[in-house]
């Protein structure tokens, strides 16, 4: 779990406007930041199964939620990717 500030400044970053918290970019953002940690964690405990089946289901769903603002608009799916880092 990532902390409830980092939470924060991480909406704050990626937020479309002032109440915006399930905009496809935050929550690709927020699965980002849980999916580097759980990298992080698998440094050190390389036989932790269970969570490694955790990862692997985030990172479907920020592949999907991807691909959906990929299908329905372009422009925002460019920025998310150059903003968080995730493709070439």
């Amino acid at each position: 779990m990532i902390a409830r500030e980092h939470k924060a400044s991480v909406i704050s970053k990626f937020r479309t406007h002032d109440s915006d918290t399930g905009s496809p970019e935050v929550q690709i953002a927020i699965l980002s930041e849980r999916i580097n940690e759980l990298t992080e964690h698998f440094r050190t405990h390389s036989k932790d199964h269970a969570s490694r089946r955790g990862l692997l289901m985030m990172v479907s769903r920020r592949r999907r939620l991807l691909d959906y603002l990929k299908t329905y608009d372009t422009n925002r799916y460019q920025v998310v990717i150059q903003k968080l880092g995730i493709r070439k």
